[in-house]
């Protein structure tokens, strides 16, 4: 079986964001299952794609909202507005449909699309009707744009996140009622798209690697917490803020808190130990270096790829149950509460008590729950016709 996975951004190895390694978990277990994968989709700029013998490339594009100009977001709004499209889906509108649809035909001939996500196969949706697909649900994105609405600042940001939570309703269903089968990220998805149904859909249990992380048995502790995100993000963002203004209160002065990775402006805290690091070289040092990871989601969809490493390494966690989305298993170090001060309380409690387990069972356990999945859903586009690759 041959599938084009059609996506905004093909990986480049980089694996920078929760996006890319879920993209590399999925097309891994897609190959495991037997299938030839061709990747069509967008480089980020100066970032060649890793597997460039397996991959069509569109362009180079920077979709991140918050390094764009004033002006750049101005003309993607605009844009949007005149188009019908998404805001998400519009910044991808750089080349033409014909061009798409040629790379599409360069792709020779193959049994199925996997459509990755919304914003690619929004962008041009017209095109991929002619073969039977896949739809990879990353989150409910109508209902993740609802939640950025109501945390806006402003009136005009707050319509323009309701106009994209319409949009991508709409879309989303679309892609869902054409689709021979749904994967999603997270149990609670399935429902919220409407594909319930194990006949329609199954939840993809995610790595962050291919092979477990190797286990240490001593670490040099720094601080006693550590957080990394892309915290421009505003599902991460929120979270973050739940933190700052709910949790961090309760903990004792001397308590010390490492946040890295780029911050909007306007977030501080006037705790004594919290200190913003900005960007760390090397991110598995980073968390290693702390005595427990807070695992601080409190909205969003799909599943919490931060969640899945820190399982994988085995370091002690305190994690609110939104973080804990997609993920049937969890380690006997890892505690769950929504509480604010509950949350405090077992920061410090396991920061006095360092407990680290090895991650590897839950990785090799994730992996096996991947593949199974994996396979179900290629049963729907018909048998699996093993490939060598020339």
């Amino acid at each position: 079986m041959h599938l084009l996975f059609a996506t905004s951004i093909v990986p480049d190895g980089a694996l920078a964001s929760g996006y890319e390694i879920a993209n590399a978990a999925i097309i891994a277990a897609l190959r495991r299952a037997g299938a030839r994968v061709t990747v069509t989709g967008f480089t980020w700029p100066g970032k060649p794609a890793s597997d460039p013998q397996n991959t069509i490339v569109l362009g180079a594009v920077d979709v991140r909202t918050e390094s764009a100009s004033s002006l750049r977001k101005l003309g993607w709004v605009a844009k949007a507005m005149l188009s019908g499209l998404t805001f998400a889906s519009v910044k991808l509108r750089v080349v033409t449909d014909n061009e798409v649809h040629a790379a599409i035909e360069r792709a020779g001939p193959f049994d199925g699309y996997v459509l990755n996500s919304v914003q690619f196969a929004g962008a041009f949706e017209n095109l991929f009707g002619d073969r039977p697909s896949i739809f990879v649900a990353h989150n409910v994105e109508h209902s993740s744009a609802l939640e950025n609405a109501a945390a806006a600042g402003g009136v005009l940001e707050r319509l323009l996140f309701r106009r994209e939570a319409k949009l991508l309703k709409a879309v989303e269903e679309r892609l869902c009622r054409r689709a021979r089968f749904v994967f999603t990220l997270a149990e609670e998805d399935r429902s919220a798209l409407g594909v319930a149904s194990d006949d329609r859909s199954a939840v993809l249990p995610l790595v962050t690697c291919a092979e477990p992380p190797a286990q240490k048995k001593t670490r040099r502790i720094d601080c006693d917490a550590a957080l990394i995100g892309t915290w421009t993000w505003q599902p991460n963002r929120i979270g973050l803020d739940w933190f700052l203004d709910k949790v961090v209160p309760h903990l004792r002065p001397d308590f010390r808190i490492r946040i890295a990775g780029r911050v909007p402006s306007g977030v501080t805290s006037a705790h004594p130990g919290v200190e913003f690091v900005g960007r760390v070289p090397e991110e598995q040092a980073f968390v290693r270096s702390a005595a427990v990871i807070p695992l601080i989601s409190t909205s969003g969809s799909g599943v919490q790829l931060k969640t899945i490493e820190i399982f994988e390494l085995g370091l002690p966690s305190v994690a609110t149950s939104h973080s804990l989305r997609g993920i049937d298993h969890r380690p006997v170090n890892c505690t769950v509460t929504d509480d604010p001060i509950a949350f405090a309380d077992a920061l410090q409690a396991a920061a006095a008590d360092i407990r680290d387990v090895d991650g590897s069972a839950f990785h090799h356990r994730q992996v096996k729950a991947l593949d199974a999945a994996i396979r179900l859903g290629l049963k729907k586009l018909g048998p699996v016709r093993q490939e060598v690759l020339a």
